[in-house]
Formats: C-alpha cells, sequence, structure tokens
C-alpha cells in the first residue's frame, strides 16, 4: 500500500499498472498532476503476512487540490499474484 501511495505521491503511473491485478487493471492511469497528495495514514489492515495470498488496507489519504483539501479514505483488498502483491479493487470515501 505504501509503494502505491508514493507512485500516486510521484506521479509514477507505470507502477500504479504494474502493482494493479491484471483482472481489475484499467487500461491505463490518468493522474491529475494538480493534485498533491500529502499524508498516509494506516488505518487497519488483515492478512498481507508472508503465508497470506490475501490482505486488506484501510487507509486515509491527505491531498491538496488548487485551493481545497480533502481525505480519500478506503479499504483496498490486495492478493499475491506470482509471489507479489497486487491491488485488486476498493472501497472508497472522499471529503473535502
Amino acid at each position: 500500500m505504501r509503494s502505491r501511495y508514493t507512485a500516486f505521491a510521484t506521479g509514477d503511473a507505470a507502477y500504479l499498472l504494474h502493482s494493479w491485478h491484471p483482472e481489475t487493471r484499467p487500461p491505463a492511469v490518468r493522474l491529475d498532476p494538480t493534485q498533491r497528495w500529502t499524508r498516509l495514514e494506516i488505518l487497519a489492515t488483515t492478512g498481507g503476512g508472508l503465508l497470506h495470498t490475501e490482505g486488506t488496507v484501510e487507509f486515509r489519504a491527505h491531498y491538496t487540490h488548487s485551493t481545497h483539501s480533502g481525505v480519500l479514505q478506503e479499504q483496498s483488498r490486495f492478493t499475491k499474484v506470482d509471489g507479489r502483491w497486487v491491488y485488486v479493487d476498493g472501497d472508497t470515501s472522499n471529503s473535502g
């Protein structure tokens, strides 16, 4: 999760696609260069250990965009594919 947040913060769309599950991956990721990600809070996790094949991460990602700031909160699902963790999908809420 932290590496995907870093990819959003640095504008690395290629990494976001690479770390997305092949069955749910969009054809492209369009990042808004005027949106600045400022902080990540991990709220809860399940699974995700060495012997697990699935896991979840609940987080809050803080951002600024133009003249306002906001928070994206998501419960993300991850799974292992070929020995590496990939993002499957998530339930989100936005404030701001």
